[in-house]
């Protein structure tokens, strides 16, 4: 018989330990690494919630805030936070910890939006989230604001873009 995990289909865990080969000469794992490894995670995140696969569509507010060094466990944390029709924002926290002291340590976070797509790599509908807990309806409303954000960044893009030679 097959288990269920215990976390929600919107949420996705993963820990990966860094090794040499994922870092600089002085011993920090490189950023680009530790890109690879989020959209990996938001892919898993986002495609296991829509129940299809799923394209990336931006990235956003990718923060390092402290080096991640070889040796490490890090651990990503993903949730779905926000649902459009095919669209998902996906969350990410990334947490460093020493194995030997077990001291964690927040190291990073950021936003992907994932869009589901069907065989034909056509954008599909996505079940709307209904977040329920306190911590989910503030992540959700976080979500709603930095759509809009977006949506007037790229507006007021477009009208700098219109204005130039």
């Amino acid at each position: 018989m097959e288990q269920r995990m215990e976390l929600p289909a919107h949420q996705l865990t993963m820990t990966v330990l860094m090794t040499p080969d994922m870092a600089n000469f002085a011993g920090n794992v490189h950023g680009g690494t530790i890109l690879k490894f989020l959209d990996q995670v938001a892919y898993a995140c986002a495609s296991r919630y829509a129940g299809r696969y799923v394209v990336t569509l931006s990235v956003d507010q990718v923060m390092f805030r402290q080096p991640i060094y070889v040796g490490e466990l890090v651990t990503f944390l993903a949730a779905v936070n926000h649902t459009g029709t095919s669209s998902m924002e996906v969350g990410i926290k990334v947490l460093a910890e020493n194995i030997r002291t077990q001291a964690l340590r927040h190291a990073n976070s950021c936003f992907f939006t994932m869009v589901a797509v069907d065989d034909e790599r056509k954008p599909v509908a996505v079940p709307p989230l209904r977040p329920f807990t306190p911590d989910a309806q503030r992540r959700h409303a976080c979500a709603e604001m930095r759509k809009q954000l977006r949506r007037e960044f790229g507006k007021r893009f477009e009208a700098l873009r219109g204005t130039a030679p």
